[in-house]
């Protein structure tokens, strides 16, 4: 079925159930992202683990989910949405659970890169299956729901992840993915219709994919070991990789073509500096509340609730704002703002009170975020044409991510940070100031790029997807216009 043909109806007990299920899905995903921040500092205690681990914790689900987002979209459109999608459900329970069971480190990084391809099944396929399965008068509401739902699972994801860990402890983080695949599942089998890209041709670029993917984690371990050889030799496959795309031309996992369009590559340089110093402040923030501040892992989680839940509230009138006045104003004062959040966060060291140290430096950077990510997501698909939608929109997701990547790579290399940092207040706090400094030297230089380079893109209209969206780790995905 395509979405030429869809019929469901919101009010249909089907169509109810789809949106649960897509929901729930992408929701693993989105909140595995985010909670699993909240746990580094107990993980690396129980698994007597230093600095390194903790990065590869994050950063080896980052890898794998942004080297291989594109090609998961690509065997959606291909071999169908739904099958693709129930197989990154599953694949991700299963890697959830041999994180959640890793008796060492080594197992969990793997299991966590593991997770990070049942992401890339995954995630694209949640909003894709909405799109080709409901009415066309249904499928704005139906997106929209989606985008809500999956807005209130970021808010309440780092409060949760808190909560496990100060509990049962970090390993329910991973295991409670299982029991929400066994739910996700059968639903999506039961009551979601199949759907692909009839017109979709020519081979995979697996290839380039795992180009990609080789140098980004080349340049991460360059960076987390601080040794120089691994870099040199992911800036050739980096070469490798551009090489390839360029001699593949359409049937690319990431055409050249798109980047002849200048505001498409101005706004994906805007989305490097603004989601590098997101994944940087994110993975920082937590360890220094819990480490300097002495927060438990709820306190920490739940401190940074207000960020998501004025993105929550506010995201919808950011985009209609950035409809009105264009993209230049908000992607410039956004990131403005958000330096200003994450200076303010240096407050936030021993016995800090929260409302008078934490709060206004979230609060801050949550309405720099509000501003910026709806305008920023409704450039990016207004930047091609309607036809290319889902590509840009997987690039610049892919984008973000590797940004957030690199970023927690690079940060506690460009401090100081020692292996066993974390461990120490002192050591932690001082480094942290100097972290939040480069982040917000990263956020003023893409601010100046926005004012240098945006302009108002011909195409008007924000997605329903870009309105409400409270991630932190990408802009939201599109799949294309159906």
């Amino acid at each position: 079925m395509s979405a030429a043909g869809a019929e469901v109806r919101m009010a249909s007990g089907s169509g109810r159930w789809i949106v649960f299920t897509t929901v729930l899905g992408s929701g693993m995903a989105l909140l595995d992202s985010t909670v699993v921040n909240v746990a580094l500092p107990h993980i690396g205690e129980d698994l007597g683990a230093d600095l390194a681990v903790l990065q590869w914790t994050v950063n080896a689900y980052m890898l794998t989910l942004a080297g291989l987002i594109l090609l998961g979209g690509s065997l959606g459109d291909r071999y169908g949405r739904r099958r693709v999608f129930v197989v990154g459900v599953v694949w991700f329970a299963l890697a959830s659970l041999l994180c959640g069971l890793a008796p060492n480190a080594g197992v969990l990084i793997a299991a966590r890169a593991l997770q990070g391809v049942g992401g890339a099944l995954l995630t694209p396929g949640s909003l894709a299956l909405i799109q080709a399965s409901f009415h066309p008068d249904d499928r704005a509401r139906a997106v929209g729901l989606w985008s809500g739902f999956g807005g209130v699972g970021a808010a309440v994801g780092p409060f949760v992840g808190g909560w496990l860990v100060d509990g049962p402890g970090w390993r329910w983080v991973f295991l409670l993915n299982v029991p929400l695949a066994a739910l996700c599942v059968p639903v999506a089998l039961r009551h979601v219709p199949e759907s692909r890209d009839e017109t979709a041709r020519g081979r995979f670029d697996v290839l380039g994919a795992v180009l990609g993917a080789a140098a980004l984690g080349l340049v991460t371990y360059a960076l987390i070991d601080g040794v120089w050889w691994p870099g040199v030799v992911g800036a050739l496959v980096g070469a490798g990789f551009v090489v390839v795309e360029r001699r593949r031309g359409e049937s690319a996992m990431m055409p050249p073509s798109i980047f002849r369009s200048r505001l498409f590559t101005a706004v994906n340089l805007v989305t490097l500096c603004v989601y590098a110093a997101f994944g940087g402040f994110f993975f920082l923030a937590v360890i220094q509340l819990q480490v300097v501040s002495g927060y438990s892992a709820l306190a920490a989680g739940t401190a940074l609730l207000p960020t998501t839940v004025l993105m929550l509230l506010l995201s919808a009138r950011s985009g209609e704002l950035g409809e009105r006045i264009g993209p230049r104003v908000p992607l410039t004062v956004g990131p403005l703002l958000c330096a200003a959040g994450m200076l303010l966060m240096t407050r936030a060291g021993e016995d800090a009170s929260y409302v008078r140290d934490v709060l206004p430096a979230l609060l801050v950077l949550g309405l720099g975020m509000t501003a910026l990510v709806a305008p920023l997501t409704a450039t990016v698909l207004a930047s091609v044409d309607v036809s290319r939608a889902g590509l840009a929109s997987g690039i610049n997701n892919a984008a973000a991510r590797a940004a957030g990547l690199v970023a927690v790579a690079a940060l506690p290399l460009l401090t100081g940070m020692g292996p066993e940092a974390y461990r120490s207040a002192t050591e932690f706090d001082a480094t942290f100031d100097r972290a939040m400094a480069i982040c917000a030297g990263v956020l003023v230089a893409g601010a100046v790029l926005a004012w240098t380079t945006m302009r108002t893109p011909e195409a008007p209209g924000c997605h329903p997807e870009c309105r409400t969206h409270c991630g932190v780790t990408s802009p939201p995905l599109d799949p294309g216009a159906p």
